[in-house]
Parts: structure tokens; C-alpha cells; sequence
């Protein structure tokens, strides 16, 4: 479990970029045991920036072999196409042939152009994103299947235009998967949806978040998956 997590953390960006008129935020809040959830940030052409939230099934150094593959693949892809789902459908094809079988990744991968606030994306069977756009939360949806489990798969295209006060917020199953003490009821997308329809106006506080799920799953909580978060907000009209 410690090589799997030294593989892990490895394998995750050091810092969070700075684009101008836009703040980027991250949180990252490994469980116990080791999950295959991971993150990236692409510098592309063009001032453009690839923005990767995935997570690799299984624990330990299973996951942290094929989120590591997973990772080294798109960074490797992405810097010469400008088409997400181009990019999900060339690495769904190499990881079919290389990972055990059962064994799969989702991915949501999204291309921002900061100055026209253009933001491209598809989705390899991840949680989908919530946007706060004009004052509510709606999801970023686009169709594909998890990477690595057949060959073959094409996955949907779709942009969405974030304007100045616009937020997004990328998440892992971690989050809406918890549990209340009683194990009744998971915290949800519901619930987050509403989150953010409240507090994303000046970006998704991504602390006061955390607060929250504390408060919903209790004091004596024993985190069973590795929770990632990713914030993304247009703060200011670029000059």
C-alpha cells in the first residue's frame, strides 16, 4: 500500500496552474486504502488548458498501476489533438488491449480556451460535472463508456460556454458516495447540486464543501474512498 500510494501521489500534478481571468482550485483526500482516483492539468496549444478528473476501479497497486498508465497516456495524447473525445477514444483503444479484464477508468476531460470561455468536453462514464450558470446548477453531460472495457467506443463531444461568475465543479465518486452514520442515505448529487447553486457565484468554496459532507456523514466517519475535487471559475473578462 505505500508503493501504491508513492505511485499515486507521483503521478499527480504538483501545482495548480494560473490563467489569467480564471481560478483553479483542487482538493485531494486520500482514503486509508489506496484508490485509483487521479487529476491533471494539460498546458495545450494555443493557450489552451486540458483539465483530467478519472478514477481507476479497484484499491491498492492495481489501481495505482493503471491510474499511473492512464495518466502517462494522456499526456501523451492530448497535447496534439483538439478533440476530447478523440482523445478518450485513442486511449479507451490502447487500454483495451493492456488491462487486466473488468478493470476500467472513467475519465471526464475537458479542453478550456480561456479567452472565449469556450469549454470543450466528453465523459468515459464519469460522475458528471455541476455548472452554476445564470444563478442555478445543471450537469455537463455527454455519453461514453469507462475506458479499457471494450474497443471500438466513441465518445460524444459537447461545449459548454462559461462566462464571467460561471463555476464548475469536478468531482470523484468518493464525494456523493458517502454515508450518513446510519448508512441510510448517500450524500448524493442532489445534494451537491444544491451546494453549488448556493455558493458558486464566487466559485464552489471548496472547504466549505468539505464542511459539509463532514456534517453529513458524521464524527466517528471512516472514509472509504479517495475524494478528489476540482473547481474552476471565470473570474474576470480577460482584457
Amino acid at each position: 500500500l505505500r508503493v501504491a500510494r508513492r505511485i499515486q501521489q507521483a503521478s499527480l500534478p504538483k501545482e495548480v496552474p494560473e490563467v489569467e481571468g480564471w481560478k483553479i482550485s483542487h482538493h485531494y483526500q486520500p482514503a486509508r486504502e489506496v484508490g485509483g482516483d487521479f487529476y491533471d492539468f494539460l498546458e495545450l496549444g494555443d493557450g489552451h488548458l486540458g483539465l483530467v478528473v478519472g478514477d481507476a476501479t479497484g484499491k491498492g497497486m492495481p489501481a495505482a498501476l493503471v491510474m499511473s498508465t492512464t495518466l502517462g497516456m494522456l499526456r501523451a495524447v492530448a497535447p496534439s489533438l483538439d478533440s476530447p473525445g478523440e482523445v478518450l477514444r485513442r486511449i479507451n483503444e490502447a487500454l483495451s488491449a493492456r488491462i487486466p479484464p473488468s478493470t476500467f477508468v472513467t475519465c471526464f476531460y475537458a479542453i478550456l480556451e480561456p479567452e472565449s470561455g469556450r469549454l470543450l468536453y466528453a465523459n468515459a462514464g464519469h460522475n458528471l460535472p455541476c455548472r452554476r450558470h445564470d444563478g442555478q446548477a445543471d450537469e455537463l453531460r455527454a455519453r461514453g463508456m469507462p475506458l479499457g472495457l471494450m474497443p471500438g467506443m466513441a465518445y460524444e463531444e459537447k461545449e459548454a460556454m462559461l462566462e464571467t461568475g460561471d463555476s464548475v465543479l469536478f468531482y470523484s465518486d468518493g464525494l456523493v458516495e458517502a454515508h450518513d452514520p446510519q448508512r441510510r442515505e448517500m450524500f448524493g448529487f442532489p445534494r451537491l447540486r444544491e451546494f453549488v447553486g448556493r455558493h458558486g457565484e464566487e466559485g464552489v468554496p471548496v472547504d466549505f464543501l468539505m464542511e459539509e459532507l463532514y456534517s453529513f456523514v458524521g464524527e466517528n466517519w471512516e472514509q472509504e474512498d479517495d475524494i478528489t475535487l476540482l473547481t474552476l471559475q471565470h473570474s474576470a473578462s480577460l482584457s
